[in-house]
C-alpha cells in the first residue's frame, strides 16, 4: 500500500528507506529522542503561537499535525517540523491586517506553492538563494522578534502595541514608568537559565527548567505578572475538528504575495535545516520530497486552525543529539505533544508571559547570526549592499518587501559581475598565441579577415559589448570570424544581437563565419532562423576549419 502511495519517482519519503533496516535498538533511540523533543517543543510552540498573534493552542496544534506530516512524508531522516521563529513576523502581520481567516487562506496557498515547487523539482534551485539575502532577513527577523517581546519582558501591560518598528520602540520609551520589576526578574532569570543551564545538564533544556521554576514561583507566591491564562483564558485540551476556510477570488488575489513569501521562507528554512542535519548525521536529504511534505503540512494544518510550519533547526538538532536517526523520532515527538496537550494542556495557562518573552529573546539571539552578519561586512560592496538592504527592509517595512528586493538586487549584482567577466576581443591580421588552431598557429591571418572572440556566456548582460566591439573596427574586412570557443551558452538576447550583427555584415557585404561552436550553443542556434541565414557550411566546431573556409572565401 505504501509503495503505491509513494510511487512517484521524485517523491521518496525517507521513512521507506529507514524501515528497511529498522530494529529495536534504533527504536529505543528514536523513542528517547522523540520524548525529549516533544517536551522541548511544547513551550516553543506556545511561545511561537502567542508571538505570532494567535492562541497558544494554535501553536501546539501546528507542532502536532505539521510535525507528524513532515516526519512521515519528508525527504530528511531527522527533520522535525512545526512553527518557527522565522514566521512570527509575517504571521503577526497577516493576522493584524487580514485576520485569522486571511492567515489560514494564505497558509494553504503557500502549501500549494510548496507542492508545486516539489513537483517541478525546484528543490535544488532554492538552495542557490544568495547567502547575504538569507543572513539579512534572518537577522532582521531576530531584531523584530526581540522588539515584539519588550512589552511582556518588562511587564508594561500595553494592550495595543504598534506594528511599525520605530513606533513600537517609541511607545516602549513613553511607558517606561510602567515597568514591572517582577516581570523583569522572571524574564532575566529565564534568559540566564537558557544560556547557562547546559553547563549543568545538557539533557534537559534550559527553557523547560525556566518555565517550571517560573510557573511554580508565580503560583506559590502569587507574583503579580500576566500569565497565559489571564490573557488567553483556558487552553482547550483537544484537537479541533477540521474546517475548510472560505476561499474567494478576491482573497486569493490579495493574499498571493503574502503566500509566496510564506512559501519561500518555508522552503528556504526547511532545506537549510535539512542540510545542517545532513552534516550532523552524514546523510543526504531529498529536497523535492521535502518540499512536497512541507506543502502537504501547510495545506492540511490550517484545516485545524494551525499556522505556517517548516523544518525547525533547533528541534532537529535536539533530536539528533538525543539519538534520533529516523522519521519515527519526529512522529513520536508529535504523539508526545498530543499527549501533553490532552493531559496537561490546562496547566499551561499558568505559565507567566515574561518567561515566554525571555525564551523568545534567547531564540531571537540565536537567530540573529551576528557572527555571520559581521563576517559578511568584510565582503565585497555588492554583498554588503544586499545584506544591509534585506536587513533594514525586514526591520523597517516587512519580510515580503525585504525578500523581493533582496533577491532582485542580488540577481542584478550577479548579472553585473558576470557581464564584467565577459568581453569581446578583436584580432586583425594576427592570431593570438592561445588560439586553438591545428595548423600554422604562428601564421598571420590573411588580410581581409578579422576575428571577434567572445569570452564568457553570450547573454543579455553582455550583448551590448558585442555591439561596442563592432563599432571599434575602423576598416571593415571581407570575412569576419566569430570565435565562440569560450561561450558556454547563448540566450535569446544573444541570438537577437548576433542576428542584428549578421544583418549589418550582410549589408556591408562582409561574410560571417562562426568558429569553435560547442554542441549546446549549436543546438540553440538550430532553433533559430539565424542558423539557416548564416548557413551550415559557415558554422564550425573548431577554429582551424573556420580559417581555411575564410581563405577559400577570399579566393
Amino acid at each position: 500500500m505504501l509503495k503505491k502511495i509513494f510511487s512517484i519517482s521524485f517523491f521518496k519519503p525517507k521513512i521507506l528507506d529507514s524501515l528497511k533496516t529498522y530494529n529495536r535498538k534504533t527504536f529505543i533511540k528514536d523513542l528517547t529522542s522523540g520524548v525529549v523533543v516533544g517536551i522541548v517543543a511544547l513551550p516553543m510552540a506556545i511561545a511561537f503561537g502567542i508571538a505570532s498573534g494567535v492562541t497558544p493552542q494554535q501553536g501546539i496544534i501546528t507542532a502536532i499535525i505539521a510535525g507528524f506530516i513532515i516526519s512521515l512524508f519528508g525527504g530528511s531522516r531527522v527533520q522535525i517540523g512545526g512553527p518557527t521563529g522565522a514566521f512570527i513576523v509575517i504571521v503577526a502581520g497577516v493576522v493584524g491586517t487580514y485576520g485569522m481567516l486571511g492567515l489560514l487562506v494564505a497558509t494553504m496557498l503557500a502549501g500549494v506553492m510548496l507542492l508545486l515547487m516539489g513537483f517541478l523539482k525546484l528543490g535544488d534551485i532554492i538552495k542557490f538563494i544568495p547567502y547575504p539575502v538569507i543572513v539579512g532577513f534572518t537577522s532582521g527577523i531576530a531584531i523584530v522578534i526581540f522588539s515584539t517581546q519588550m512589552n511582556d519582558f518588562f511587564g508594561l501591560g500595553l494592550l495595543q502595541v504598534p506594528s511599525a518598528f520605530h513606533e513600537k520602540w517609541q511607545m516602549y520609551f513613553q511607558n517606561i514608568d510602567r515597568i514591572n520589576l517582577w516581570a523583569v526578574a522572571i524574564a532575566v532569570f529565564t534568559v540566564l537559565t537558557c544560556f547557562f543551564w547546559t553547563k549543568i545538564n545538557k539533557s534537559v533544556p534550559g527553557s523547560l527548567v525556566a518555565i517550571v521554576f517560573a510557573t511554580v514561583a508565580v503560583w506559590m507566591f502569587d507574583i503579580p505578572v500576566e500569565t497565559i491564562g489571564s490573557r488567553f483564558g483556558e487552553i482547550a485540551a483537544a484537537v479541533p475538528a477540521p474546517v475548510l476556510p472560505v476561499f474567494t477570488f478576491e482573497s486569493i488575489r490579495t493574499l498571493l504575495p503574502v503566500a509566496f513569501t510564506i512559501a519561500m521562507l518555508g522552503a528556504i528554512e526547511s532545506l537549510l535545516s535539512a542540510m545542517v542535519a545532513d552534516g550532523a548525521i552524514g546523510d543526504r536529504h531529498d529536497s523535492n520530497t521535502e518540499l512536497i511534505a512541507q506543502g502537504m503540512a501547510n495545506v492540511i494544518t490550517p484545516l485545524f486552525g494551525g499556522i505556517p510550519a517548516t523544518g525547525a533547526i533547533a528541534r532537529t538538532m535536539t533530536s539528533i543529539k538525543n539519538g534520533g536517526r529516523t522519521p519515527i523520532a519526529g512522529i513520536i515527538h508529535a504523539a508526545v505533544l498530543l499527549l501533553l496537550l490532552l493531559l496537561f494542556g490546562k496547566w499551561a495557562k499558568m505559565i507567566p508571559m515574561p518567561c515566554l518573552a525571555g525564551i523568545l529573546v534567547v531564540i531571537a539571539y540565536n537567530m540573529s547570526e551576528w557572527r555571520s552578519f559581521r563576517g559578511l561586512l568584510r565582503n565585497s560592496r555588492a554583498d554588503i549592499a544586499v545584506l544591509l538592504a534585506t536587513f533594514f527592509l525586514t526591520v523597517v517595512f516587512d519580510l515580503t518587501i525585504a525578500i523581493s528586493v533582496g533577491l532582485v538586487l542580488a540577481i542584478l549584482l550577479f548579472v553585473r559581475r558576470i557581464s564584467q567577466s565577459s568581453d569581446v576581443q578583436i584580432m586583425q591580421h594576427e592570431l593570438s598565441p592561445d588560439t586553438a588552431i591545428a595548423t600554422a598557429s604562428e601564421q598571420p591571418l590573411p588580410k581581409g579577415v578579422d576575428v571577434f572572440r567572445i569570452n564568457g556566456p553570450f547573454f543579455f548582460g553582455v550583448a551590448n559589448k558585442f555591439e561596442e566591439a563592432f563599432l571599434r573596427v575602423s576598416k571593415p574586412p571581407q570575412v569576419r570570424i566569430i570565435d565562440m570557443g569560450n561561450v558556454p551558452f547563448i540566450d535569446a538576447t544573444g541570438i537577437q544581437n548576433l542576428t542584428a550583427f549578421w544583418k549589418k555584415c550582410k549589408a556591408a557585404r562582409i561574410k560571417v563565419i562562426l568558429a569553435s561552436v560547442n554542441p549546446a550553443v549549436l543546438e540553440t542556434l538550430k532553433q533559430n532562423v539565424l542558423y539557416e541565414n548564416i548557413g551550415v557550411n559557415q558554422i564550425f566546431s573548431n577554429f582551424a576549419d573556420a580559417v581555411k573556409e575564410a581563405k577559400e572565401m577570399l579566393k
